[in-house]
């Protein structure tokens, strides 16, 4: 078998999501665990984060599968349902949804429901993605309450630039401005607003990339947070090749070296999620010592530089992100995010649950 591994941690989930609850401590916390609990899988996501007052998930099917497996606390679809049939499988089994556009109110309204279904009104707050406009939430707002399908309404946006230096200010007053003396449950915050923003708080706060221990905010590092991963990468040393001044290294010959340089060729590659696009320079570990990548990804295997590991030879262990090296900083010399690196850890790769 080879041996890349991933290995997930409960306890740092459980941690991250302490942390969560001692930012927000006057807010219920909603774990988001959409796209297959980012990579971890969901139900493994779930069980470390038992005490989460709710989750948060995109498609009917995951919330499906967290009620079969018993789990009783709020569970929310992201962007609501899509017919008249989810409707009717939400309402059964007790699933809250958001409501983001005219034609799901018709849907409720035109609903026979055995049960009523809690709902989450989204205002689009400069987002421009998902939800109603400022000027007609309190219509979609009338249009709700009014609906004998829906047992509660709780006021939602999502924020553009949390992560960033515009922060929430414009898009937080006109949710204010729009929102002002009614009284309804407010959920506004994602990981950095939660993070940064305590203003935005409310009722409900909604941890995402957070509760797997990376960063919600460019260049700076999770562990500024108190954030732990709670994903390891690891692989292994397989081959070992020594380069002359003037070798190339990997398809493109990306890397050539201008002295005399040990590689390690390590069982990891794109059809793993490792990217492709990582260039020359990105960080990996080998043997508990960093070191970077050389040349292109293959498909299946990457290339570490050894010369300065003198040790490191076939068997050594190799962490491509966790612990020493965040996915963070993979994703930052890779061009992307670290959300990105952990949706993509492919089934081939077997995973290890530890407590």
């Amino acid at each position: 078998m080879r041996p890349i591994l991933a290995t997930l941690d409960l306890a740092a989930f459980r941690h991250n999501l302490n942390v969560a609850k001692a930012a927000a401590p006057h807010s219920k916390v909603m774990a988001v665990i959409k796209a297959n609990g980012y990579g971890h899988g969901v139900l493994i996501v779930a069980s470390g984060l038992k005490d989460a007052d709710g989750f948060a998930v995109l498609g009917l099917d995951e919330a499906l599968k967290l009620r079969q497996a018993g789990y009783q606390q709020t569970i929310l679809l992201l962007e609501g349902v899509f017919s008249a049939e989810e409707l009717k499988l939400a309402a059964n089994n007790q699933v809250s949804i958001v409501v983001h556009h005219d034609n799901q109110i018709a849907m409720l309204e035109q609903a026979a429901l055995s049960h009523r279904v809690h709902v989450f009104a989204k205002m689009n707050t400069g987002m421009n993605r998902l939800g109603f406009t400022p000027e007609g939430y309190r219509v979609s707002l009338q249009r709700l309450q009014s609906c004998v399908n829906v047992a509660s309404i709780t006021m939602m946006t999502h924020f553009a630039t949390a992560d960033e230096a515009p922060g929430i200010a414009l898009a937080l007053a006109l949710f204010n401005e729009y929102t002002k003396g009614l009284n309804y449950p407010k959920s506004l915050a994602n990981s950095a607003a939660t993070l940064r923003h305590p203003e935005a708080h409310a009722d409900w706060v909604r941890p995402g990339i957070m509760i797997y221990g990376a960063s919600p905010v460019t260049g700076q590092p999770a562990s500024d947070f108190g954030l732990k991963p709670a994903m390891t990468l690891t692989s292994e040393i397989i081959s070992v090749q020594t380069l002359k001044a003037g070798n190339s290294v990997g398809y493109g010959q990306r890397f050539t070296a201008s002295k005399p340089t040990r590689v390690g060729i390590v069982a990891c590659g794109y059809a793993d999620g490792y990217p492709r696009h990582a260039p020359n320079g990105t960080p990996v570990a080998v043997d508990g010592q960093l070191t970077q990548t050389l040349g292109r990804v293959s498909m299946d295997m990457l290339f570490a530089d050894l010369t300065d590991i003198p040790n490191a030879n076939v068997g050594s262990a190799v962490e491509l992100w966790g612990n020493q090296v965040s996915v963070d900083a993979v994703a930052e010399a890779s061009g992307t995010v670290g959300y990105e690196l952990l949706c993509a850890v492919t089934a081939r790769v077997p995973v290890k649950v530890i407590n």
